[in-house]
């Protein structure tokens, strides 16, 4: 009896001891538990290191570039237009000069522009999605959190604006506007706006008749700082995820956009652009038409990976 007392003793000595710990423990954040799973995402870290390579090739630019973008090489290097790519390791001959990618009909470095390319699309894209995201948002959380007249007229005009297709609502509105890439900017931020204000809506009406939305009203909140200081910073989670797929989709209504002649115009190096000036030379110089095609393909690869894994990492159904 006395060694099954000690036993039990000390089996109760253990357990307070675990319940100790499990108070005096600080539990993981929520950004932290989202990094962790998001860490175990394959397709979310091969999605991360594009990303990276690709703002990285964006910033170091002028490092990683042999040529000024819009550097014509006439006069300067024995190489003509449209001359196939180079590469002296590659077994090119030595006395000619080495052009990676080739070069363009107007005798420039195709990977130097390229490589400028990374920052026109990545800068289009990160403040059209911005833009999207803040006033879309903006939206979105005023007509849920009000209701009444001010939500129905909020959202029938997003649904006017989602009743276009996007890419057609987006020539009309830089037609109106005239072609540049602000305005494709612009035009682009209005199209794909209405999708944060309906996922921002939908949030507010959940959050809003949450428990500690009423505690915070009853103890005397305003309206306003339920809003902002309750509602909205606990309605971001799939927001987040959906601004990480819009650059991807913005990237790419860009390149059409350029392709079209309505957004970045010559001589900008720009992908879409280069994609449009050299489209007649599918067969002669497919180069021209390849490369710029792979670096939009790649990009928008990049942050659909990226998104899907901080899809994963936010749902709370997958934490396991």
């Amino acid at each position: 009896m006395s060694i099954f007392n000690q036993r039990k003793d000390v089996e109760e000595i253990e357990a307070v001891t675990d319940q100790r710990n499990l108070v005096t423990t600080k539990p993981s954040s929520q950004w932290k538990l989202t990094l962790r799973r998001f860490r175990g995402r394959k397709s979310g870290m091969i999605g991360l290191t594009i990303v990276t390579l690709l703002i990285l090739m964006a910033v170091f630019a002028p490092i990683l570039a042999p040529y000024e973008p819009n550097e014509v090489l006439i006069g300067k290097e024995d190489v003509g237009p449209r001359d196939p790519p180079c590469v002296h390791a590659f077994g090119c001959s030595e006395e000619t000069p080495q052009h990676v990618m080739g070069t363009d009909g107007n005798v420039r470095d195709e990977f130097s522009r390229i490589i400028y390319g990374a920052r026109v699309s990545l800068t289009l894209g990160f403040f059209t999605v911005t833009i999207a995201l803040l006033v879309g948002s903006a939206f979105g959380a005023i007509a849920g959190f009000t209701g009444g007249w001010i939500d129905n007229v909020i959202m029938r005009v997003m649904d006017v604006v989602l009743g276009f297709p996007s890419l057609l609502l987006a020539i009309a509105i830089v037609a109106v506007l005239g072609p540049g890439l602000r305005n494709a900017l612009i035009a682009i931020a209005i199209v794909t706006m209405p999708g944060y204000a309906r996922v921002m809506r939908a949030q507010v009406l959940s959050i809003k008749e949450s428990d500690y939305v009423a505690a915070s009203e009853a103890l005397g909140a305003s309206s306003t700082q339920l809003l902002v200081r309750r509602v909205i910073p606990n309605a971001l989670t799939p927001l987040v995820v959906l601004a990480t797929l819009g650059v991807a989709t913005a990237i790419l209504e860009a390149a059409g956009l350029s392709f079209l002649g309505l957004g970045a115009q010559p001589p900008l190096a720009e992908w879409g652009s280069m994609l449009a000036s050299e489209r007649n030379q599918l067969f002669t110089s497919p180069f021209l038409v390849f490369f710029p095609g792979i670096a939009i393909m790649i990009t928008v690869l990049g942050f659909n990976l990226m998104g899907d894994g901080l899809r994963d990492a936010l749902d709370p159904t997958l934490n396991r």
